[in-house]
C-alpha cells in the first residue's frame, strides 16, 4: 500500500472540491435534494417556491386565494408554495486507532476523510453552513457551522492532523466509548433541524448509540456513513496471518475452516446488526468501502438511497 492510501493531507482533502459538485443528496422529506441545502421542509407555507394549486379549505389564509383561477373554475382555489428554511449541517468524522485499517487501496481513516469532506463541499456549495467534530482516542476537535471555505479547509485541516497521528505502534488503547461521548455532544447542539452526517465504522456501538442517533434523528436529518474494509469478507482460504493493534501480536490460522467461519460470522452478524438500524429508525447507513474510490461509491449509494425513499 501506498502512503497516500495510508495518511491524507489538507491539500488532498482541498482537492475533493471539484468532485463533490455532482453529488445529489436526496432527503426523506418532500424535497428532492436532501444534503443540497436552502432546505425545503415538509411544511408548507408562504414561502418562494410554488408547490400547486388546490380547492380552498377551511381555515386557508384567503390571502393565499388565486382570484384569476377562481373566477375562472367558479370555486375558490389556492396557491400553495413549500417554505424554505436553512439547515445547518454536522458532520463527525472517526478518526480512532480502529479506522487505521486497511487491506487495499487505502485506509478506512482516510476513506473516512474523503467521504467527510466531499459531503462538507457539497453542503457548503449548496449554501447552508457546515461544521462538525473530528474524534480520536485522547482529542475531539469541533468546527462550528459556517457558510464560508475558510471553516471548510480549517475543517479539513483537522481532519487531516489527527489522520497523521494515527501509527501501528500507537500506544492509545481503543475508546469504544469515544463515538457515544461525540454523539452525546452532537445532540446537545443539534436540537432540530439539522443534517448530521455520521462517517465511522461504528466500532464500540451499543444500545446507548442507539438511544442516540434515534433521539437526534426524531428531530435532524442524519445519514451514517458506514466505513468497512472487505478484507473480514473475502478472507483467503490458506495461509496464515498475523494481526497486531499495536502491541501484542496474534496468530490467526486462516487456512483452518473453523477459524475463518468465525471471523466471518463476527464480521456479517456485526454489519446486520448495524444494517437493522436503518429499518428500526429509519435514517440512512450507508456502506463505504475503503477498497474502492470514494467519491463514486458515494454517488452511487447516495441515488440508490433516494431511490429507495421515492419508493416508500
Amino acid at each position: 500500500m501506498s502512503d497516500a492510501g495510508v495518511y491524507v493531507s489538507t491539500d488532498e482533502l482541498v482537492a475533493l472540491e471539484a468532485r463533490a459538485r455532482d453529488l445529489s443528496f436526496v432527503q426523506k422529506a418532500r424535497s428532492h435534494q436532501q444534503l443540497a441545502g436552502r432546505m425545503q421542509s415538509a411544511m408548507r407555507g408562504r414561502g418562494l417556491i410554488f408547490e400547486e394549486l388546490r380547492d380552498y379549505l377551511p381555515g386557508d389564509d384567503i390571502r393565499s386565494i388565486d382570484w384569476r383561477v377562481t373566477a375562472r373554475t367558479s370555486r375558490p382555489v389556492v396557491r400553495v408554495y413549500s417554505e424554505e428554511k436553512e439547515r445547518p449541517a454536522l458532520i463527525i468524522v472517526d478518526q480512532r486507532i480502529n479506522m487505521f485499517f486497511g487491506s487495499r487501496r487505502s485506509m478506512k481513516s482516510v476513506t473516512a476523510a474523503e467521504a467527510a469532506m466531499l459531503c462538507a463541499w457539497r453542503i457548503l456549495g449548496s449554501g447552508d453552513r457546515v461544521g462538525g467534530f473530528v474524534f480520536g482516542e485522547s482529542e475531539t476537535s469541533e468546527v462550528k457551522p459556517h457558510r464560508s471555505r475558510n471553516a471548510v479547509i480549517a475543517f479539513a485541516e483537522k481532519i487531516a492532523r489527527q489522520n497523521a497521528s494515527l501509527h501501528a505502534d500507537s500506544k492509545s488503547e481503543p475508546d469504544l466509548q469515544a463515538l457515544d461521548m461525540v454523539l452525546s455532544a452532537v445532540a446537545n447542539i443539534a436540537h432540530h433541524d439539522h443534517l448530521v452526517v455520521i462517517v465511522s465504522d461504528f466500532d464500540g456501538h451499543t444500545a446507548t448509540t442507539r438511544d442516540i442517533l434515534l433521539r437526534l434523528s426524531s428531530r435532524n436529518d442524519v445519514i451514517c456513513l458506514l466505513v468497512y474494509d472487505p478484507f473480514l469478507l473475502e478472507l483467503p482460504t490458506s495461509g496464515d496471518i498475523v494481526v497486531s493493534g499495536g502491541g501484542p501480536q496474534a496468530e490467526l490460522a486462516l487456512r483452518t475452516a473453523s477459524v475463518r467461519s468465525s471471523i466471518d460470522a463476527f464480521a456479517r452478524n456485526r454489519g446486520r446488526e448495524l444494517r437493522a438500524w436503518q429499518r428500526q429508525l429509519g435514517l440512512p447507513m450507508l456502506p463505504i468501502s475503503a477498497a474502492e474510490e470514494t467519491a463514486p461509491q458515494l454517488r452511487r449509494l447516495l441515488e440508490q438511497s433516494a431511490w429507495r425513499q421515492r419508493r416508500r
